[in-house]
């Protein structure tokens, strides 16, 4: 089972205040970018994977999605999620991404936006939503970028001449990192950027796009000190297609709804 840290009060509390917790999409630096590699919503059923407080699944709904499934861990996401959505489309479930089995052919898009990084087995789960997506369905997440989930030390470090640089070590070794992220003991799970795509392509997926955000000019302008993020990426998001080869074998199949 993976860590639930989000339900632990102190963690809670604190994540509460970000600015994307209190603004939703429109407080999270990357959703322009991330919003970009989105198909059109019309007539699709989707499932938010790691769907937090429900804002992306509100989104969706208001975009001309039919039915949207968002699926969480923490109770504490679920609660606030629940009662912040009143389309009757929108539905909840809690469970564990790490242990996940999704309905065969039930969905036209899966959506995950900072969650894979708490997986610790990202094969299996690519493999269940895979089988989940209807022939031609995506897959667009976000996750920590490996650069920034690597180190050993995940902070800045301070050159004798005064400039900070990220102090990128271990990058191969993949697997558990432990770090002090508003409360100590917080796992995440780090694969290099090679073994996340070729995973994605394991499991039937065709890539259509990788980003490597950085803030655009206008942020800049708007938050100087975004600037740092020019020196290591903080966010790599994917776009994947559900490959037609794979996708005529579930087509045979009814679909679940």
């Amino acid at each position: 089972m993976a860590q639930n840290i989000y339900d632990d009060p102190a963690f809670f509390a604190a994540y509460s205040q970000f600015r994307r917790s209190r603004e939703g999409l429109d407080g999270a630096a990357e959703w322009p970018a991330l919003r970009g590699m989105l198909p059109a919503m019309g007539g699709h059923d989707v499932v938010d994977l790691g769907c937090g407080f429900g804002w992306f699944c509100r989104w969706a709904i208001g975009a001309g999605a039919r039915s949207v499934l968002g699926v969480d861990l923490s109770a504490n996401m679920l609660e606030r999620a629940r009662v912040e959505t009143a389309d009757p489309a929108v539905r909840y479930a809690q469970a564990d991404l790490d242990s996940l089995e999704l309905p065969e052919a039930a969905f036209d898009l899966a959506y995950s936006s900072l969650a894979f990084h708490y997986v610790a087995d990202f094969a299996r789960l690519a493999r269940s939503v895979r089988r989940a997506l209807r022939p031609g369905g995506q897959l667009v997440f976000s996750i920590e970028h490996p650069i920034y989930m690597a180190p050993s030390r995940s902070d800045w470090a301070t050159l004798p001449d005064g400039r900070k640089v990220w102090p990128l070590d271990s990058y191969l070794r993949e697997g558990p990192r432990t770090t002090h992220w508003l409360v100590p003991g917080v796992v995440k799970h780090h694969r290099t950027l090679g073994t996340t795509l070729n995973v994605l392509i394991e499991a039937g997926f065709a890539i259509r796009r990788v980003e490597e955000w950085k803030p655009s000019a206008e942020q800049l302008a708007s938050l100087p000190e975004a600037a740092q993020e020019l020196d290591r990426p903080m966010f790599l998001l994917i776009a994947a297609q559900a490959e037609f080869g794979t996708a005529r074998v579930l087509a045979q199949r009814p679909r679940v709804r």
